[in-house]
């Protein structure tokens, strides 16, 4: 793994993927939701659903802001090419997950009350997806409708804990949280502690209000393992985490908008996300490292909920996405982690620099570097959440 990677800048690369939630409301929306979930089980077997796929061709899918190639651009587009080798009409809702607490928070009522949300897909993050599936609201698929994921799903991403056997899910996309620095206004920041004790630094960096990201660097910190951590290690990393707020070393809490702070220049290095420093920012003076303590790695999937009527059409989507060539377009756009084997000897057609892709394809030694949070019950998510919205509350 290199560090200081240029990140080259590509017109489509500048399609906004939508500014984050202040700190104050994404802090309380995701306490809501964390205590949220008490009741809201549904019993296997109680909540059934009527697959029209055979008879309606047609699908409802919810994504984040910028998450696939332009939906309606003519002969270029991804979902442009599946409708018409499928006959299938794709209702796309781009933006309709803005994040996974504040679509968690929209989609609940429906679904605790087996009552159909109006999507037949969408794309939530690990955690998410495991609370989900765990609350039974998500439909099992039929993965004999989808080979393609079968043979080509990377080994790295096939036996989450929440989902070991992908009964559930389909990744989407994966990425990677590290740092951005902007090499105009500062020298190379290459580790997470760097980011957060020096001193040209105070007060110009921004951290992520995603608990999970954020957290994972603050327990590197503290020498625990975010793959396996105990109450009391994760309250001494709260602990620090809220020593550097008062001192003044962070600015403030962020989603997306981290990118506007970094194009003001009212910060010159926050906690990143890999694929939309490389769409918003374009490249050049800003840079996207992977802490020397690791960097984060998470991943959204496809999920279909309960009461969605069309799975089988969701089925033959995910299938299209995992075709090699299709898998390379839509990588080739967003720059994220590509799931899909394969995709790199076919993505040379649509981006020659995307080929030997650091942010794309991974190898195992870089893989090897990377951390994902460890899985939580109902009551630590509430306590966990909690503690770290007090912190960015003040």
């Amino acid at each position: 793994m290199t560090s200081g990677l240029y990140l080259p800048g590509f017109s489509r690369r500048s399609f906004l993927r939508g500014a984050g939630l202040s700190a104050a409301a994404l802090g309380g929306s995701s306490l809501l939701a964390a205590c949220g979930t008490e009741g809201a089980q549904v019993e296997a077997g109680s909540c059934t659903s009527t697959d029209l796929s055979a008879e309606q061709k047609t699908i409802v899918f919810s994504n984040w802001i910028g998450y696939v190639d332009p939906a309606k651009a003519s002969d270029t587009s991804t979902l442009e090419k599946f409708q018409d080798q499928t006959g299938i009409t794709v209702d796309y809702r781009n933006g309709d997950v803005n994040d996974n607490e504040t679509f968690f928070a929209k989609v609940s009522p429906q679904l605790q009350d087996c009552r159909s949300t109006g999507r037949d897909a969408f794309v939530v993050t690990d955690y998410m997806a495991a609370r989900m599936i765990e609350l039974g609201w998500i439909q099992k698929l039929d993965r004999a409708n989808m080979p393609n994921v079968e043979a080509n799903l990377i080994d790295f991403l096939k036996s989450p804990d929440w989902d070991p056997d992908r009964e559930y899910s389909v990744p989407w996309q994966s990425g990677m949280t590290g740092i951005c620095y902007n090499s105009e206004l500062t020298d190379p920041v290459t580790s997470f502690e760097e980011l957060l004790t020096r001193p040209d630094l105070k007060g110009k960096i921004d951290l992520l209000t995603e608990m999970r990201d954020t957290m994972l660097f603050m327990l590197l910190l503290e020498g625990s393992d975010p793959e396996d951590f105990t109450e009391d290690e994760f309250t001494a990393a709260i602990e620090s985490l809220k020593g550097y707020v008062e001192n003044g070393q962070v600015r403030r809490f962020t989603g997306n908008d981290y990118i506007d702070d970094m194009k003001s220049g009212d910060v010159v290095a926050c906690e990143a996300w890999s694929g939309d420093v490389i769409n918003l920012l374009g490249g050049g003076k800003y840079k996207w490292v992977p802490p020397e303590e690791g960097f984060a790695i998470w991943t959204d999937n496809v999920l279909v909920p309960n009461k969605a009527e069309h799975k089988g059409n969701v089925e033959t989507m995910m299938n299209f996405y995992y075709d090699p060539v299709n898998a390379a377009k839509l990588s080739a756009w967003n720059y994220y982690f590509c799931p899909v084997a394969g995709a790199q000897e076919e993505i040379g057609q649509f981006d020659k620099s995307a080929v030997n892709s650091e942010f794309i394809f991974l190898d195992e030694q870089t893989l090897e570097t990377g951390y994902q949070f460890m899985s939580l019950s109902d009551s630590e998510e509430t306590t966990y959440q909690r503690q770290f919205n007090e912190v960015m509350s003040g």
